[in-house]
């Protein structure tokens, strides 16, 4: 049921281009005060070179389609604050749940899911082909969250079937309300009553060693399984082959394919992540295990109920530019770890900003930008019309603070950031020059014909 080929791939963010649109958390600015940027994003955050595999969905599947024809449907009420998932389980307010307590608590708030698509074999015959993964209840009303790759093919395809399963047997269709592939996040929708949503934690609190417990569905047949282990790390930031790159919590929790979706609990019986990939060690033939990721909740929380409401993700950030990573070539002759730009759109927020072509990024606000990877996490913190400050390196000038003010990502600002038509770029050469340039003429050369 999950050949090899049907996982998602990560790559290497060094290894690829890159384009100057992202961020994924939206509000409506003219109703709300702008969004302060994510507390985790505070501390430098390091690009991984793993290839990791996405955790269950179909592959082969076309881009997402357009959610616009979704009806709107009322807002989700679900608890986000710190409160007992079952007095049953635990009576004391914020006291830490025994296992047993936190499965029994937690146990009918999990759902699989499957996603069966019906093709026509070279035969003439209909066959069909399933994918599975998890999800949990957030809402009594039946909304249900999970990840967007395990639905991925029903958001191409209308006809695609989801169907989403409980742990007593019942089983319900299920409608895909919206979903967001930056954020790698779905909502769906059962028509159900009186159900026991989970109760959101708040990962920015959690620490490195905290006990955390995950319940899902592994290979797609080991259904309501549960699993422990403890948060290994914090703000992994690991770059899909969709060229989106996501902040992780990295746990020992065993997770397999048919887990993607399902809910990552910490001691309190409270969600504070999404499980999402685990190390795949095919593509490098190193063996290893205990080395899963999970997408931290306070990185979805406010997108849900627009994707609800719209099924979509409104007011995204975007700077209007393209760039590419410094080689190591370059560092090695002390041009600093960041991103180039190498085209500002006309009229975009980076060119209102004074951003050039040739600059390096090395800092948004207080956050290190030492890769592309890096500056897409940090602008994903943020939504259109609000300010930040950048401090680039400029050829010649050195360091130079620059306030930015993001546009909204529209079909509009993406067509203005498409460059014109020209020469291919020159590669960085394999070799080195045998003598490096002097400081005076340093940055001229680096940039010269590098990249």
């Amino acid at each position: 049921m999950y050949p090899e080929d049907e996982n998602f791939q990560f790559y290497n963010s060094q290894n690829s281009s890159y384009s100057g649109g992202f961020g994924d958390y939206s509000d409506n600015p003219q109703e709300e005060k702008p969004k302060e940027p994510k507390k985790g994003l505070d501390r430098r955050a390091v690009a991984l070179v793993l290839s990791c595999a996405l955790l269950g969905g179909a592959a082969g599947v076309g881009g997402a389609a357009a959610y616009s024809h979704f009806n709107k449907a009322p807002s989700v009420v679900y608890q986000n604050q710190h409160v007992s998932a079952d007095p049953m389980a635990h009576t004391e307010k914020g006291k830490a749940m025994t296992p047993e307590q936190l499965y029994a608590a937690n146990l009918d708030s999990c759902v699989g899911i499957t996603v069966s698509t019906t093709m026509v074999n070279i035969f003439g015959q209909p066959t069909t082909s399933a994918a599975t993964g998890s999800g949990f209840v957030i809402s009594q009303d039946g909304y249900i969250l999970t990840n967007f790759h395990v639905i991925q093919s029903a958001a191409a395809d209308e006809s695609v079937d989801i169907e989403v399963a409980f742990a007593d047997g019942t089983k319900y269709p299920a409608k895909l309300m919206g979903g967001e592939p930056g954020n790698d996040v779905a909502v769906l929708k059962i028509e159900a009553s009186g159900l026991t949503p989970v109760v959101l934690g708040d990962s920015d609190q959690i620490k490195v060693g905290e006990p955390v417990y995950a319940i899902g569905n592994p290979l797609g047949e080991l259904t309501y399984t549960f699993t422990d282990g403890m948060v290994s790390a914090l703000d992994r930031l690991i770059s899909t082959s969709r060229e989106v790159t996501l902040n992780m919590l990295q746990t020992n929790c065993a997770i397999n394919p048919g887990n993607s979706g399902g809910p990552l609990f910490n001691r309190y019986g409270e969600v504070i992540g999404i499980n999402t990939a685990k190390y795949s060690s095919s593509s490098s033939g190193t063996s290893a295990e205990g080395l899963g990721f999970a997408i931290p909740i306070n990185d979805v929380k406010s997108i849900i109920p627009e994707l609800i409401q719209h099924g979509y993700v409104t007011d995204k950030p975007y700077m209007g530019i393209q760039m590419a990573p410094v080689s190591e070539d370059a560092q090695r002759y002390g041009v600093p770890a960041g991103v180039l730009v190498t085209f500002v759109a006309e009229g975009s927020a980076a060119e209102k900003a004074g951003i050039k072509t040739k600059d390096i990024i090395v800092k948004m606000e207080d956050t290190a930008i030492d890769s592309p990877s890096a500056l897409s996490a940090a602008v994903s913190s943020y939504r259109a019309g609000d300010k930040v400050k950048l401090t680039v390196v400029r050829p010649d000038v050195g360091e130079v603070e620059l306030n930015l003010v993001f546009d909204e990502k529209n079909q509009e600002t993406e067509a203005a950031n498409q460059q014109p038509e020209q020469a291919p770029q020159q590669q960085v050469p394999q070799r080195v020059p045998q003598q490096g340039p002097s400081s005076d003429s340093f940055f001229p050369w680096i940039f010269g014909g590098f990249f």
